[in-house]
C-alpha cells in the first residue's frame, strides 16, 4: 500500500511541478511579447502579468523600471537632437546675415556705386563683422561653460563687493540708456566659495540683460543668505518670452545686437559653482535670481 501512496504524491508532485513550469514559460512568452511591443513603440504602459509567480513579477518589475529609464533618456535625446537642430538653424541664420551684408556691400564696392561714400560702406562692413565676431566669440564661451572643460577655481568670494563692482562698471552703460539702478547690499558680508572670473561672467551678463529689456529702472539686491535680486519694469515681455529667456539663441525683438546666449552662458555658469538661477514675470516687471547657498 505505502509504495502506491508514494507513487501517486510523486506523480501528484511531477504534475505540479509541470503545470508551474508550464505557467511560468507562459508568464516569460508575455513578458517577452510585452517587452517587444514597448520597444518598437512610443508608449508609456509598463509591462502586466496576470501571473501571481513571485519570480516572474519580480523579473516584469525590474524591467518596467528599465523602460522607464529607457523612455526618459529617448525623450531626452529627441530633446536634444531638435535643441540641437534649431541651434543649428539659428547659428546659420545669425552668420548668414551679417554675411551677406558683407558681401553685399564689398560687391557695391567692387562696382564702385557713389550712393554712399566708400568710407561709410568700410563702417557698415566693420559692423557686420563685428556682429560676427561677437556670436562666434559667444558661442566658444557658451561650448566651454556648458561642457565644463574649463575647471571652476573656487575661492571665498565677497558677494557684496562682487556686485558692487560689476553695477560700477556698468554704471555708464546704463545711466547711457536711461536706466536709473539702485543696488541695495546687507550690513553683513555674505561670503561664498565661488569662482571669482565666473561670477563676474555671471553678473555682466545679466547687468547686459537688464540693458536689453529694461523699461528704465534696475533694482539689485543682494540678501544676506546670498540671493541677489535684479528686477526692472520690462514693458516689452510677457510670460512666454520670459520663461525662454534662459534657451540658447532665443531672442526678443526688443533685444537688439543679441546672441541669444547671454543667460544661457550664465546659467550653466552658476550651476556649475552649485547656485541655481531663475526669471519670473509679474505685474510687468522682470526678475532674475540667482542663489548661491552656503555649503558646508
Amino acid at each position: 500500500m505505502l509504495p502506491w501512496l508514494l507513487s501517486a504524491a510523486l506523480i501528484t508532485a511531477v504534475l505540479a511541478l509541470f503545470v508551474r513550469l508550464r505557467l511560468l514559460q507562459k508568464s516569460l512568452d508575455d513578458i517577452g511579447r510585452q517587452l517587444g511591443e514597448r520597444l518598437s513603440s512610443d508608449t508609456n504602459n509598463p509591462i502586466f502579468l496576470s501571473s501571481r509567480d513571485p519570480h516572474a513579477r519580480k523579473l516584469a518589475a525590474e524591467l518596467n523600471v528599465q523602460l522607464k529609464e529607457l523612455r526618459r533618456q529617448r525623450q531626452r535625446y529627441e530633446n536634444g537632437d531638435q535643441e540641437l537642430k534649431e541651434a543649428v538653424t539659428n547659428i546659420s541664420h545669425d552668420l548668414r546675415t551679417p554675411l551677406t551684408a558683407i558681401c553685399g556691400y564689398l560687391e557695391l564696392l567692387e562696382r564702385g556705386e557713389k550712393t554712399l561714400e566708400p568710407e561709410r560702406y568700410l563702417a557698415l562692413i566693420a559692423d557686420r563683422a563685428e556682429a560676427m565676431k561677437r556670436l562666434t566669440e559667444e558661442l566658444l564661451r557658451y561650448s566651454v561653460a556648458a561642457s565644463g572643460e574649463e575647471e571652476s577655481k573656487l575661492e571665498p568670494v565677497d558677494l557684496n563687493a562682487a556686485v558692487e563692482e560689476a553695477a560700477a562698471s556698468f554704471y555708464g552703460a546704463l545711466m547711457e540708456g536711461g536706466i536709473t539702478p539702485h543696488v541695495s547690499l546687507p550690513d553683513q558680508r555674505v561670503i561664498r566659495n565661488l569662482d571669482r572670473a565666473a561670477l563676474s561672467r555671471v553678473l555682466g551678463n545679466l547687468l547686459s540683460n537688464a540693458l536689453k529689456y529694461s523699461g528704465g529702472d534696475l533694482s539689485v539686491v543682494l540678501e544676506p543668505n546670498g540671493v541677489i535680486t535684479l528686477s526692472n519694469a520690462a514693458p516689452g515681455l510677457d510670460e512666454v518670452q520670459v520663461g525662454r529667456l534662459f534657451d540658447r539663441f532665443y531672442t526678443v525683438e526688443s533685444a537688439r545686437h543679441s546672441t541669444g546666449l547671454g543667460l544661457s552662458i550664465a546659467r550653466a555658469l552658476t550651476e556649475r559653482m552649485g547656485g541655481t538661477i531663475a526669471a519670473r514675470y509679474e505685474d510687468g516687471r522682470l526678475s532674475v535670481v540667482l542663489r548661491f547657498p552656503e555649503t558646508a
